[in-house]
């Protein structure tokens, strides 16, 4: 038997957003949890949810499923594969005798309009997420007082609790002149049919450098403009110079420490200029970061400071009593895999809160953790998982991030897990530091072609344990996940020592950095 819910939608829900008061105003429709923005974390609570029983209303603006499969991850690493694709076929040329390649856009723009994108539909999507019983508003939803939502005329009253998973949306520096220009956002990068001739990149972390690599790869001119001394900053100074080294092989024009003093766009060309030089470009990409807009959410409403460039919340994702955030609005990094982690947590939370509400036998709560995964318990009892294993008795579970993995998927990979060297020196950590060169490794050698890359490993010597790891090289993605491991279990490094790596593959190049710890 279910949550009595599932009459309550069939009754009070379909009819009530209409409803006026005498003043003329709409009267507040009672429902269980309302949703604010369906994207990656947002669209899983909210199924989840759905799912569970309660009545659901999800709210979004733009398209269900949010950046990662319209503009982001899906789309952008059907690119990189493309790119991936040409760069092998002339390493053919290193080892198999020689081919003759002819780069081709426009089977790219095809894929990723038809089988990523749905040309830019979420009608898939939305009936995903109706089908799990969630009732769907298109529009933009704001806070309107404690447990109260506001979508156009509809105002949504939670009994609860409210999710709010509006994302963020790209950083635009205020340089002089770049207001009003058509420069592109990753949006347009993404969308784009036909190739132009240059291209300047604002920008060269992650996302900036993917893009620039692929298009490189189909005959582009880039150049990426970066006011830090180094492209991705935010990593390990091997890991920039990896990345540097590999896209001007591709052809890319790599400026650093360069900062952009103004923007001109004469109707055809783009110029950025910078400390006395001139940048030209037919297209300027502008990938400088992102940002939340927490003054559209209505914050104000439920005492909570909205000029914060990100919403703070505790190890529930608690925004305050009854509002819970997930998603790149919480401020711990754009990922989809953060996300989906925060959404199991709060929708563990958000039944354990209703389950204390309604002082039902699981007053303390019954989710937990169970390998990683957080486990919920369905309203009345039944058990079922964020991960799709079986939720044991326990405590709704706290996030933790010290083992948060990252891919910056350019050609080498760069894989990154928990501190960098820098960081960790700066915590007064003892640190010990072991580092393998991928090409050494006999992987390495017999891959030859495009076998770029390494491993590094940041050790916490007083406490024998992995605290960061860093591996760049052909599946650099790939190989992180066992240092992923170590680190979230603070395996001992004399259990890591003494295990046995396959060989030939280039996760064996761990066993060379663990030797090399000092």
């Amino acid at each position: 038997m279910r949550w009595p819910a599932r009459e309550f939608r069939r009754g009070r829900v379909a009819a009530g957003a209409g409803v006026r008061n005498a003043g003329g105003m709409a009267e507040p429709e009672l429902v269980d949890v309302v949703v604010v923005g369906l994207g990656v974390g947002g669209e899983e609570v909210a199924g989840r949810l759905a799912e569970a029983g309660l009545t659901v209303v999800g709210i979004e603006r733009d398209l269900v499923g949010g950046e990662c499969p319209y503009w982001g991850c899906i789309p952008s690493k059907m690119m990189i594969r493309a790119g991936n694709a040409l760069a092998e076929a002339h390493r053919v040329n290193e080892l198999a005798g020689s081919a003759q390649v002819r780069p081709d856009w426009a089977p790219v723009a095809k894929r990723i309009r038809e089988e990523a994108t749905d040309t830019w539909d979420d009608r898939l999507a939305v009936d995903r997420f109706t089908g799990k019983g969630g009732r769907f508003v298109r529009g933009s939803g704001r806070l309107d007082g404690p447990g109260r939502v506001r979508v156009g005329e509809q105002v949504f009253q939670a009994r609860y609790g409210i999710v709010l998973g509006t994302g963020t949306r790209p950083s635009i520096p205020p340089i002089d002149g770049l207001a009003g220009t058509p420069y592109w956002t990753n949006r347009r990068a993404i969308e784009v049919e036909e190739l132009p001739e240059s291209l300047l990149v604002l920008g060269g972390g992650a996302i900036g450098l993917e893009l620039a690599q692929v298009f490189a790869r189909f005959g582009v001119r880039v150049t990426v403009i970066e006011a830090a001394d180094r492209v991705l900053a935010i990593e390990e100074p091997e890991a920039s110079e990896l990345a540097a080294t590999a896209l001007r092989a591709d052809g890319v024009r790599i400026e650093t420490g360069v900062r952009a003093g103004r923007v001109s766009h004469d109707g055809t060309t783009f110029t950025v200029h910078a400390d006395g030089t001139g940048f030209t470009g037919e297209k300027l990409l502008v990938v400088t970061g992102r940002r939340a807009h927490l003054e559209e959410l209505g914050l104000d409403t439920v005492d909570v400071d909205a000029s914060q460039r990100y919403l703070p919340v505790d190890g529930r994702m608690h925004v305050t009593e009854g509002i819970w955030a997930v998603g790149d609005l919480a401020g711990e990094g754009a990922f989809t895999h953060i996300a989906m982690y925060q959404a199991a947590i709060v929708v563990a939370d958000v039944l354990d809160h209703m389950r204390r509400s309604k002082g039902g036998p699981d007053a303390s709560g019954t989710a937990s953790v169970v390998g990683g995964a957080a486990g919920v318990v369905s309203a009345v009892g039944g058990a079922m998982s964020a991960g799709g294993s079986t939720a044991a008795p326990g405590s709704v579970p706290y996030a933790d991030y010290r083992a948060l993995p990252r891919v910056t998927f350019t050609d080498p990979e760069v894989g990154a897990v928990g501190l960098t060297e820098q960081q960790a020196r700066e915590r007064g950590v003892n640190v010990q530091i072991g580092y393998a060169d991928l090409t050494s490794s006999a992987r390495g050698w017999i891959h030859k072609a495009g076998n770029a890359g390494f491993i590094k490993l940041v050790a916490d010597a007083d406490q024998g344990v992995l605290i960061g790891a860093t591996s760049a090289g052909p599946a650099g993605g790939e190989v992180l996940s066992g240092l992923v491991v170590a680190v979230h279990a603070a395996v001992p490094i004399s259990q890591l020592r003494h295990m046995i790596y396959a060989y030939p593959t280039f996760h064996r190049a761990i066993e060379d950095a663990l030797r090399n710890l000092r």
